[in-house]
């Protein structure tokens, strides 16, 4: 680790203490008050630290949300991992869980096919956001003004012709996605591979995660993917439960 790095690290859990004015972070770090102010401005323009109108610093807003974020997602990885595999054991295809984070879609959940042919991807790595199941199912989720901004950054690039070659066309999918309640990928990003996803919700009904089945279409069809389609709800509505607390309703 470089020493500007653990330098501005070190501030962190000084100011967990309370607040600390210039002064006593230099002294605390052992550098010049100018060193420890470029350290503090690097800070707070991320947001991880803040300054008081006494010219005191404390932690900011931005690394309590983070650190609440790392906390929901791992606690939804968590509870809906024997989910994954009970899944996984009824189907026998590959399983993703993922979560939208920074303006990226993350697989944070991996549950890998029984079948000799394997999907590329891994645990952490950022999901192709145009086509995948699962970020059509967390975008669509955002508010419509969100999801626009969001959708005219956006680049396009077209994996196979099933491709979605733009943000109008992309707008319109996330609009059915979030009106039908699930997503797919037929070979939108590969065109041997087919998906389709369901989203996880939180008690307050918004999506903190999504979940998909993917198969190559050696080992199964499109059309029988899609049959697996009230299962792979059913285990997400399961999830969502667990996850926010709450139980099936009673049947009248």
């Amino acid at each position: 680790m470089s020493q500007t790095v653990d330098r501005a690290l070190s501030i962190l859990p000084l100011l967990a203490q309370g607040p600390a004015d210039l002064g006593q972070v230099a002294e605390r770090l052992g550098v010049h008050k100018s060193t420890a102010l470029r350290l503090l401005r690097t800070l707070h323009e991320h947001g991880l630290v803040y300054r008081q109108e006494d010219q005191r610093y404390r932690l900011g807003a931005r690394l309590f949300a983070l650190a609440q974020e790392a906390v929901e997602n791992l606690d939804v990885r968590e509870i809906a991992h024997s989910h994954l595999v009970a899944l996984n054991d009824r189907c026998g295809h590959t399983v993703h869980l993922a979560v939208y984070e920074e303006q990226e879609v993350l697989y944070i959940d991996k549950v890998e096919s029984r079948y000799p042919v394997r999907m590329y991807s891994r645990i952490g790595k950022p999901v192709a956001i145009t086509v995948a199941a699962v970020a059509k199912l967390l975008l669509a989720d955002l508010a419509e003004p969100e999801r626009r901004v969001i959708a005219e950054k956006l680049d396009y690039p077209m994996y196979t012709s099933r491709s979605t070659p733009n943000a109008a066309a992309f707008l319109k999918e996330l609009a059915v996605v979030r009106e039908q309640g699930w997503a797919t990928d037929l070979g939108g990003h590969e065109e041997s591979i087919n998906c389709i996803g369901a989203p996880i919700r939180g008690a307050d009904g918004r999506v903190v995660a999504a979940m998909s089945v993917s198969a190559p279409n050696v080992v199964v069809t499109a059309e029988e993917l899609l049959t697996l389609l009230p299962l792979v709800r059913r285990t997400a509505e399961t999830i969502s439960r667990e996850y926010s607390g709450t139980t099936r309703p009673k049947k009248a």
